[in-house]
């Protein structure tokens, strides 16, 4: 544990502090640097990533030894001295290490960065009109920094130290996506060790600009037990910068003299220029010294798309250059690109689009997309939850369809909560189950609460019941339309036979020859068609086989046969086939089987109409043959009478 220092007289984020803040005194007589409401001091060029590098040997301030998230939090808590003053009792305090076990639970980057979108898009109620992410240079090495900004109300000094405190919330509104008083705190430690705020914000006749840092890395450096965030404030009502102090001038000047010794910039100077760019009111959040991941290098990807954020391990796990046309095809969708695009993430994180506000990622618009729009024979399905304890009637409209031009197993639900995603294509159906494949809906669940992260519900007996709602609409509407694009379920029978059909490759390798599916001879046997040849994969390598004996419960709908198909009356070991292609070659020969089986059907019913038709000529033969015969005989009376 590094050696503790002296104590700071600086802002101390305590668990019972509280909602009232005295009203600071200015301090006459300070530097009153003029106003400026334009440009930008922070450089945007690349940069060479380098977070080894050289700081100058005045400085305190260097990253902390162990630049990845999932291990910053391993290092052992010194012994906490009691605060306690004579007369008074004793309260908790927060050590700077919860400020990282906090952060942890956001397993997923994104997922923190969605948290900080989501307090621009608050703001909208406040004026904001934009929010930008971009990847800027930190000054002191050079190392990449993640950058937020948003022309929102912005913080005064009272509501900036709401935002450094835990468990605070401003957020009044119903409509609000924030509400539990922890999200900047969590994703901005998820994303980097230290993260520095700027905000400017007018209220109550009152123009104010701040500054806050929340330093993980000071914490650690300085051996500290309480989680300190120095803070400092202005008047900038006059259109000068004028100091306001809540305690002494001394305590002013420290908590300016760390934010300058621990921020990325150096000099008062450089640290006032950040407010250039936000103009009358906003906020600039810039979050550096970014976590490593396991090998060393930035989680976040900033060198792969100019024009986007990716997530390095995620990316690497979606390289297609090894993957089939359809691996391809899958992974170049947006269910699968949004697991390491942040563009793509953020393209479907909000369900209505907005009128008078954009997401700007690294200088390019982000266009919102709903994919209601891409779905074809789309339904909407309404749900009433049932609420305990209240008798007022919430109606769900759920909308759901098929997916056009996309893989068949992009399926699930996405489900918003208070115009948020929270959770993206969930599938509610049985895993191996390839019924309600292409099937997606979007629905609006404001009648249950999402998890802390954002990125799950929580689960209430609400929404277990939701769970099973979905997984019946996608069972209805997949019975009722599946026809209509070219599929149904296959007939269980065919399902029966698929399965006793399969025989182990090793047992062709061994007997190089075709193999027998008895029952399945049998059913083509009825269609007078000769029987169908199925096939294997093996490796040839391991000798293990490739192919699943789980085959898709669906198929094309298809009239007489749809060609010829391949008969191969062997398989060597060296002529070996992939699963997909194994599995499409099966499925081939069981529509050609379920095809004859129609046929044979409706030749039977045609022979059974023609005999029943053939039946009824007869009868009305031997009834014309009675009449005929009557009237001849009629006839011949008839002419013995006129003789007589």
């Amino acid at each position: 544990m590094p050696p503790k220092v002296e104590k700071l007289p600086m802002d101390v984020v305590e668990l019972d502090s509280s909602d009232d803040e005295g009203t600071g005194v200015p301090v006459v007589g300070m530097t009153k640097p003029e106003i400026n409401y334009g440009g930008n001091s922070l450089s945007k060029s690349p940069v060479i990533e380098n977070p080894n590098a050289v700081v100058p040997p005045d400085s305190n301030y260097r990253p902390l030894d162990s630049r990845s998230f999932w291990k910053a939090g391993n290092f052992e808590v010194g012994r906490i001295k009691s605060t306690a003053i004579h007369g008074e009792l004793e309260h908790a305090r927060v050590h700077p290490k919860f400020l990282h076990s906090n952060a942890t639970s956001h397993k997923w980057a994104f997922g923190a960065i969605a948290e900080l979108l989501d307090n621009a898009v608050d703001e909208i109620s406040s004026g904001a009109t934009f929010v930008k992410v971009d990847r800027i240079s930190n000054p002191r090495d050079n190392s990449p920094a993640l950058l937020f900004q948003d022309d929102g109300g912005g913080m005064d000094p009272d509501r900036l130290r709401k935002c450094m405190s835990l468990g605070y919330s401003s957020k009044t509104s119903n409509s609000t996506i924030g509400q539990y008083g922890n999200g900047f705190k969590t994703s901005t430690m998820r994303l980097g060790a230290d993260v520095i705020v700027f905000s400017r914000s007018s209220r109550s006749g009152r123009a104010t600009q701040s500054v806050g840092l929340l330093s993980y890395t000071f914490l650690r450096r300085t051996g500290q037990d309480d989680v300190i965030v120095p803070m400092i404030d202005y008047d900038i009502s006059d259109h000068w910068a004028e100091a306001i102090v809540y305690g002494s001038q001394d305590d002013w000047s420290t908590n300016l003299k760390t934010i300058l010794e621990w921020s990325p910039f150096a000099t008062k100077m450089d640290l006032l220029q950040q407010f250039d760019d936000i103009k009358s009111h906003g906020t600039k959040i810039i979050v550096f010294n970014l976590w490593l991941n396991d090998e060393g290098i930035y989680e976040l990807n900033f060198d792969d798309d100019d024009e986007d954020i990716t997530l390095r391990d995620e990316a690497n796990l979606g390289n297609t250059s090894k993957t089939n046309k359809r691996g391809r095809e899958l992974q170049s969708h947006i269910s699968y690109r949004l697991r390491y695009s942040l563009r793509a993430y953020a393209s479907i994180l909000y369900l209505k689009k907005f009128t008078n506000f954009s997401i700007t990622l690294r200088g390019k618009h982000v266009e919102q997309y709903n994919i209601l729009d891409e779905l074809k024979l789309s339904k909407v399905i309404t749900y009433r939850p049932q609420l305990a304890g209240t008798s007022k009637e919430i109606l769900v409209e759920t909308s759901l369809g098929f997916v056009k031009d996309t893989p068949s197993s992009v399926c699930g639900f996405n489900v918003y909560h208070k115009n948020r995603l929270i959770r993206p294509f969930w599938k509610v159906t049985a895993d191996g189950s390839s019924k309600g494949n292409g099937v997606v809906g979007v629905l609006e669940a404001n009648f249950i609460e999402p998890a802390h992260d954002k990125q799950d519900f929580e689960r209430s007996s609400l929404f277990f019941k939701l769970e099973t709602k979905l997984k019946q609409m996608v069972m209805d509407y997949w019975k009722g339309h599946c026809h209509l694009i070219g599929l149904k379920p296959l007939e269980p029978h065919l399902q029966n036979l698929l399965r006793e059909s399969f025989v182990p490759p090793q047992v062709q390798v061994a007997n190089a020859q075709t193999p027998s599916p008895t029952n399945f001879q049998t059913v083509i046997d009825l269609a007078a068609h000769p029987r169908p040849h199925f096939r294997s994969a093996q490796s040839g390598n391991s000798g293990r086989t490739n192919c699943n004996m789980e085959f898709p419960a669906v198929q094309p709908m298809t009239g007489n046969a749809i060609g010829s198909v391949k008969k191969d009356t062997h398989i060597s070991s060296s002529s070996c086939m992939s699963i997909d292609q194994i599995c499409e070659e099966n499925i081939q020969l069981f529509r050609r089987c379920e095809s004859f089986i129609q046929r044979e059907t409706e030749l039977k019913r045609t022979i059974e109409d023609l005999e029943k038709e053939l039946e009824d000529t007869k009868k009305k033969s031997s009834e014309l043959s009675s009449r005929l015969e009557s009237q001849k005989k009629l006839k011949l009376l008839k002419q013995l009478g006129q003789k007589a």
